[in-house]
Order: C-alpha cells, then structure tokens, then sequence
C-alpha cells in the first residue's frame, strides 16, 4: 500500500501538484512555556504525528485570551520551538481582538500581543501572534524536479468546485519537509477546500 501511495503522489509532484493541507489555529511553545502552562518539568506529550515529519499534535491544549473574546482547546504542536508562536487565522484576530500580522512562520518579532492559559499559569505574551503566511513545504530532490529555490514566491490555483488562485506562495526547501501546501482556514472556506485537495503551481 505505502508503495502505491508513493507512485501516486510522486506523478503528482511529476505533475507540478502539491497536496493542500488546511492548517487551523495552533500553539508553538519553548520548553521554557510548556513548563509555565504545564507546570515544573512538563514535556509535550506526542498524540499523533502530523504530516511534516518529526512534527506532532501534543495532547496539551490551551485558552487563548484576547481583549475581545477567547479560543478554548487550542491545539499545542510538537516539537517545542526556541520561540513561542500563535498562528491564527484573520478570523481568529478578529475574534479575539488580536493583532496578528501576515508573517512567515518563526518571524514573530514586533507581532501581535495575546494571552495564553494553560493549567498551571498564564501568559502574557508582548509578541508571537501571526496570521501565517500561505507556503509550500518542498524537498530538496523535490525543489530540482520543480525547479524552485527557497524563498520564490509562485502562485497556486486550487482545483476546488470554487477555483481560486493563491498568489504569493512561500516555498521552503528542506531535505525534512514532506512535499505540502499549507492554507489557514479561512483561505480553504473562501476556496471551498474539503478532503483531499490538489493545487497547480504556476509561475
């Protein structure tokens, strides 16, 4: 089965198509945050794996707090990062009352102020919230058969009952990427994304 499923996705890459994954509001935590929400000495603990390997959804949860509502059970996704980080979608911001710039994921400084509560305490936390930017995640042989480098910037049309083209994609070439588009919520809403989804890369 798994080698049927490698044929498939390979001629979909020979294809110039990547899988779209609807990524929903989540939590990155230091180790230094998972033990001020978790408590001394608390770890993530790894419920299931995601599709980028080594990545998991932690069974921890957390509230997010902001001035004008709140998110309970917000999902926290391993492993634990240098810098903690809310990805959230422009709905989300707009719920909470939240300042979340577009930014690419890890680029956090001078973002969006929110609170984060977690069992065994509460965060304030000056910087960290962002609407991520929409990217594709690449393998390096990947990022030959495409001809793509880091960093490019390309356009997606989603193949969707309702067609919408997504300019200004992020590619990230790394040798422990699995080949994904990654769109937040509100984007798969406004393209009518449901199951598995194929996206064309233009130039």
């Amino acid at each position: 089965m798994k080698e049927i499923v490698s044929a498939v996705m390979d001629a979909i890459h020979s294809a110039g198509m990547v899988e779209v994954e609807v990524s929903a509001r989540h939590v990155h935590l230091s180790q230094e945050h998972v033990e001020f929400l978790f408590g001394p000495g608390a770890t993530l603990t790894n419920k299931r794996p995601l599709s980028q390997p080594g990545q998991f959804l932690a069974e921890q949860r957390v509230t997010l707090i902001g001035p004008k509502g709140t998110k309970e059970r917000v999902a926290v996704l391993g492993p634990v990062r240098s810098a903690t980080q809310v990805e959230l979608s422009q709905s989300d911001a707009m719920a909470l009352g939240v300042k979340a710039p577009l930014r690419e994921s890890g680029d956090v400084k001078g973002s969006g102020a929110i609170t984060i509560q977690g069992p065994c305490g509460t965060l304030e936390l000056k910087e960290g919230a962002i609407v991520a930017h929409n990217h594709i995640h690449v393998t390096a042989p990947d990022s030959i058969r495409f001809n793509l480098k880091d960093g490019q910037r390309v356009s997606v049309a989603l193949m969707t009952e309702r067609p919408v083209v997504f300019k200004d994609v992020i590619i990230r070439v790394s040798s422990h990427f699995s080949c994904k588009m990654h769109i937040d919520v509100d984007e798969a809403n406004a393209a009518m994304v449901h199951g598995f989804t194929l996206g064309k890369i233009i130039r």
